[in-house]
C-alpha cells in the first residue's frame, strides 16, 4: 500500500551535490528530518571528483575533508613546448567514500536508495512506487536540465583505473599531459597515481560534439600507458563521462527546465564552472549556503538556491567568452596553445580561474598579450562573448 512519508527537507539525488548537502544539513542542524533519494543501489554512482585546494573556502573544508580519497602537495602540466611542476595540494573523492560517509552520518531511514522518482515539487516528491514524501522543503540535484537551451561545448573523458603489475615513476598527478596527438579538439591525458602500483589514466577532450567512443578512447589510454612502461595487471573500474562547456545561453529559461519553483543544486541548476564543467566547488558553496540556512520551507530554499545560481552565472560572462575564444577562434587541433599559455601565467592566478573567482586583474593578466590564436578569429570570439556575458 502506498505511504505518504513527511519529513523537514527532502534531497532528490544523491550524487555529489545532493550528498553534500544532506551531510552539511545534518552537521549544522542535527534535528532536521531529512530525507535522500536516489534511483540507482548506491550514493555518488561510479564517479572520481578531484578538486585543487584554492578551489574550496577555508571556512567550507569541514563539508570535503571527511570524504577525500586521496592528496597530493603539487600537481604536473605538460605541452608540446612547456611543462611545470605547480606547487598547489590537488584531491580526489571517490564516490564509494562518498556513499560510506554519507550512509555512516545519516540515519538508516533518510537513505532511500533504489527509490525511482516521477517528480518533485517544492514541498513533494512522487516515487515511482506509489509512496509520496511531502515536506517542508524539496532540493532537486538530478543531473542537468534541458542542455539544448545552453550554448555548449563539451568537455568529454574516459578514465580507466589500473592494478599495476610493478611500481610506476609519477612522483604527482598529471593534470594535463597534451603532448598526445591532438584529434578531436583539444586533448590531454590525466593520471593520477593512487598507490605505488595504482593508476587512475582518464582520456580527455575538448571537443565539439559529446560522443564518447568508448573502444577508441580504452585503445588510446592502452598505448598511453605502455609509452609510459607502466605494466598493467588489471584494470580495476571505467568510467566515461561528457560535461558541459558553456558559451552563452538562456540562464532563467535552463532554470524553469528543471522545475520552475522547486529548489536546485549541482548541474540541474546550472552551477558548474563554465570552462571545466567541474560542479565540485559550486556544490560546496551550495551545502555551505544551505546549511546556513534558516528557513527549509520550499519557496525560501527555492529563491535561496536560484538567486545564487542566478549571481554566479552572470558573474562568469569572463569565462564564457574564453570559451568561445577556445572553441571558436582556434582550430581543434591548435586549441592546446591556449591552455599551454594559460599554464605560464602564476599559480595563483590559475587557482582562482578554476575556482571561478578570477579578480579583474587576472582577466586583463589571461587577455594580455598576443592571442595563441589567429588575431582575427580572436577578436571575433571575444567580441561575440562581451555581447553575451551576462546572457
Amino acid at each position: 500500500m502506498a505511504a505518504i512519508i513527511t519529513c523537514d527537507v527532502a534531497i532528490v539525488g544523491a550524487g555529489l551535490a545532493g550528498g553534500m548537502i544532506a551531510l552539511a544539513l545534518k552537521r549544522k542542524h542535527p534535528e532536521l528530518d531529512i530525507r535522500l533519494i536516489e534511483q540507482s543501489r548506491r550514493i555518488g554512482g561510479n564517479h572520481l571528483w578531484s578538486f585543487f585546494a584554492s578551489d574550496v573556502a577555508e571556512d567550507h573544508r569541514w563539508i570535503v575533508a571527511p570524504l577525500i580519497s586521496y592528496g597530493w602537495k603539487s600537481y604536473d602540466v605538460a605541452f608540446p613546448d612547456h611543462a611545470r611542476t605547480l606547487d598547489a595540494p590537488y584531491y580526489s573523492i571517490e564516490s564509494d567514500r562518498l556513499d560510506m560517509v554519507v550512509r555512516a552520518r545519516l540515519p538508516k531511514n533518510a537513505v532511500m536508495l533504489n527509490r525511482k522518482v516521477l517528480g518533485a515539487s517544492p514541498t513533494a516528491v512522487v516515487l515511482a512506487d506509489g509512496d509520496r514524501i511531502q515536506a517542508r522543503g524539496v532540493i532537486d540535484c538530478r543531473g542537468t536540465g534541458d542542455l539544448g537551451l545552453l550554448d555548449l561545448g563539451w568537455q568529454k573523458f574516459l578514465g580507466r583505473e589500473f592494478s599495476l603489475a610493478e611500481p610506476h615513476d609519477l612522483a604527482r598527478p598529471v593534470v594535463m599531459d597534451a603532448r598526445v596527438p591532438q584529434v578531436d579538439g583539444y586533448r590531454f591525458v590525466y593520471a593520477l597515481p593512487f598507490a605505488a602500483t595504482r593508476m587512475f589514466v582518464e582520456d580527455t577532450y575538448y571537443s565539439d560534439t559529446p560522443d564518447v567512443d568508448r573502444p577508441v578512447l580504452g585503445e588510446r589510454i592502452d598505448d598511453y600507458v605502455a609509452a609510459r612502461g607502466w605494466e598493467v595487471d588489471k584494470m580495476v573500474r571505467e568510467e566515461a563521462g561528457v560535461l558541459p562547456v558553456a558559451m552563452g545561453g538562456d540562464f532563467e529559461e535552463y532554470w524553469r527546465s528543471g522545475g520552475n519553483r522547486t529548489a536546485k543544486a549541482g548541474m540541474r541548476a546550472g552551477l558548474f564552472h563554465p570552462t571545466t564543467g567541474y560542479s565540485l566547488p559550486d556544490a560546496v558553496r551550495t551545502a555551505a549556503l544551505i546549511a546556513d540556512a534558516t528557513d527549509v520551507s520550499g519557496t525560501a530554499l527555492h529563491d535561496l538556491t536560484h538567486g545564487f545560481a542566478r549571481a554566479q552565472w552572470r558573474a562568469r560572462g569572463f569565462y564564457r567568452m574564453l570559451d568561445k575564444m577556445l572553441f571558436r577562434a582556434a582550430e581543434p587541433e591548435e586549441r592546446y596553445r591556449i591552455l599551454e599559455r594559460f599554464y605560464r601565467l602564476s599559480p595563483q592566478l590559475i587557482g582562482r580561474f578554476y575556482a571561478g573567482r578570477s579578480s579583474m586583474t587576472d582577466k586583463a593578466r589571461i587577455l594580455s598579450g598576443k592571442p595563441p590564436v589567429p588575431i582575427g578569429r580572436a577578436f571575433h570570439a571575444i567580441t561575440g562573448g562581451l555581447n553575451g556575458m551576462t546572457s
